[in-house]
């Protein structure tokens, strides 16, 4: 990783925005660069007592991890003609914002509640 670079919120998609979760969820974050045809993914690392696993962290994708988000957050919804719309519903971490999927919005509405309107990501992750 060379360096972060400040994204807005609404403009974040794929790695950058599972990378900006895992940040506002307090994870060990590593990226993988590209192979095999993929190019650089986030993944989470995580620690016990006595050992260690990383395991791929796409909440933007994966309903196992966005699922458990919505829930943590008490996630509402809303559904404009083309969007999501998406409000966190924990009174000390208001957030809101809109995706093409209920995954994509929670996880912006996430990133919003606890980062605000522009957050730090890796330049990799960013087309």
């Amino acid at each position: 990783m060379t360096g972060l670079i400040e994204v807005k919120t609404a403009d974040l998609a794929g790695e950058a925005l599972g990378w900006a979760v895992g940040k506002a969820e307090g994870l060990d974050l590593i990226l993988e660069p590209p192979q095999y045809g993929n190019p650089w993914r986030v993944f989470a690392r995580y620690q016990g007592h006595a050992t260690e696993r990383t395991k791929r962290f796409n909440p933007w994708e994966d309903w196992g991890l966005g699922g458990k988000l919505i829930e943590k957050y008490r996630v509402g919804f809303g559904l404009y003609s083309d969007y999501f719309f998406a409000v966190t519903g924990l009174d000390d971490l208001p957030g809101d914002a809109d995706g093409s999927t209920h995954l994509i919005a929670t996880c912006r509405a996430i990133v919003a509640a606890r980062h605000g309107d522009t957050v730090q990501v890796p330049k990799e992750l960013m087309p």
